[in-house]
């Protein structure tokens, strides 16, 4: 199911929607660099569904392609219904989200107007879902933590 604007604010289990950013990655380091200027390094603010079903990142093609998101190969996804479709998949999606940041690749996702945020992404930057009052919490509010065996 995809939410829009109208919809935000509502939570089924497991998910939560909320304001992030995304840049190109690559822009992020020439900028750090010094070779592009900041005000250059492409980014887009939009709404993003949490999923803890979902596995990784989806963006709507619109956004990855105004963020001159690098394809690198196809993937197959699929959806709740039980279809199933070949989409691109990018590279270099960096996500600021909670004032937490990761690189990812993403699926480029024709028919949403909204991001998927899945499982790695969570994973990779540490928050937990509260349901309860719809939004994520840092499972450690001084900073990510990793867990090894």
């Amino acid at each position: 199911m995809t939410k829009t604007a109208s919809d935000q604010g509502e939570s089924e289990m497991g998910r939560v929607t909320l304001e992030f950013t995304v840049s190109n990655y690559r822009d992020v380091v020439k900028s750090q660099e010094g070779t592009l200027a900041l005000e250059k390094v492409r980014h887009f603010q939009l709404e993003g569904v949490v999923d803890t079903g979902a596995t990784g990142l989806v963006l709507p093609t619109d956004v990855a392609d105004r963020l001159g998101l690098s394809p690198v190969g196809e993937v197959t996804i699929h959806y709740g219904d039980r279809r199933s479709a070949r989409r691109p998949l990018v590279d270099d999606a960096r996500v600021d989200l909670l004032g937490r940041q990761g690189t990812f690749q993403a699926v480029s996702e024709p028919d949403r107007t909204t991001a998927l945020i899945g499982a790695v992404v969570l994973e990779t930057l540490d928050f937990l879902v509260d349901p309860l009052n719809q939004r994520l919490v840092p499972r450690d509010p001084a900073g990510i933590t990793a867990e090894v065996e």
